[in-house]
């Protein structure tokens, strides 16, 4: 039987966005099919996706299963995407989803994102690179980007879009120059980036933060033998304890309660379902600031060796 699917916020536009959704980055061709059918059986209506992640294709089959299955129709789904950092360049904007929107076969997006604000250099390459082995990036400057978003929107491909990983003095440009405001900010979130500045900063401006790697990433590919794991923190454990819930579990009610959307990433059923199970419970504001008490500045997604980009989002504190 398929659960109530999760609650809803809505944006600034009126549009609404599942609060909780699957995550797919790192989650390999050959298992995020079947990891999209199994959530969207268990109940999961918003999916995240990328194409840097090299998987939209397999995402699509599911979808295109579901759909057949007639346990899901077209609408009743929330599917997002991000434009790449190679295809800043407002004539490569369009192009690039519709590559997202054929590799996922849909007609069009719930809501498109802005990845990056750093630009790559353009080409087949994803992560292009100059001869001594650093990033090779573009001019284009992501206000030009933001105004080609903005026809997507006009053209149908996309219902709404957004921004990933921008800073609040990146947000204050696209702002001056928009007629479509971004209506997410998609960033790195957990007790240890608590990111309380720029959540409330969005929060002032009408923009929703979604929090991605809300588990602290543990299968991130740079994660060193000795780095702390979010989810083996004592700490945290002990708050799980106290409402007999897992650790991942109270991870993710902090972003709900935060007011926050949450995208936990898993290709395992019954972490997916068990992931899903945060809707019986809430944390007391004791305990939310308790959590927010770990945040040590944690950053994990660094975007590591773009330090050199005009366009670099992490050199100012939010």
């Amino acid at each position: 039987m398929v659960a109530n699917s999760a609650p809803t916020l809505k944006f600034y536009n009126g549009n609404e966005i599942p609060v909780f959704g699957l995550g797919t980055w790192k989650s390999k061709p050959g298992e995020v099919t079947q990891s999209v059918k199994d959530a969207i059986d268990i109940g999961y209506r918003h999916i995240d996706c990328a194409h840097v992640y090299g998987n939209e294709k397999e995402v699509g089959i599911a979808i295109k299963e579901k759909i057949t299955q007639n346990i899901v129709k077209r609408q009743d789904l929330f599917i997002t995407s991000k434009l790449w950092n190679t295809f800043h360049k407002p004539d490569l904007v369009e192009s690039a989803i519709k590559t997202s929107l054929s590799d996922l076969g849909l007609e069009y997006l719930d809501l498109y994102l802005i990845h990056w604000p750093v630009a790559f250099k353009e080409g087949d390459d994803l992560f292009p690179q100059n001869p001594d082995g650093s990033p090779s990036f573009s001019d284009a400057d992501y206000v030009d980007t933001w105004k080609a978003m903005e026809s997507l929107v006009n053209k149908g491909l996309t219902k709404n879009i957004g921004i990933s990983n921008f800073n609040s003095e990146q947000i204050e440009r696209i702002l001056k120059i928009c007629t479509i405001k971004p209506v997410t900010n998609q960033i790195e979130c957990h007790p240890y980036l608590t990111q309380k500045k720029l959540s409330k900063f969005c929060k002032d401006k009408d923009i929703l933060i979604t929090a991605y790697s809300p588990l602290g990433s543990p299968d991130r590919p740079w994660a060193k033998p000795d780095d702390p794991k979010l989810l083996d923190d004592k700490k945290l454990c002990e708050v799980a304890k106290k409402y007999n819930k897992t650790p991942a579990q109270i991870l993710i009610r902090y972003q709900l309660d935060r007011g926050h959307i949450v995208i936990p990433k898993s290709v395992t059923r019954s972490r997916i379902a068990e992931n899903y199970e945060v809707f019986d419970f809430k944390l007391s504001s004791e305990d939310i600031e308790y959590i927010d008490s770990f945040d040590c500045n944690g950053r994990i997604c660094p975007l590591s060796g773009s330090e050199a980009s005009p366009h670099y989002p992490f050199h100012i504190s939010f």
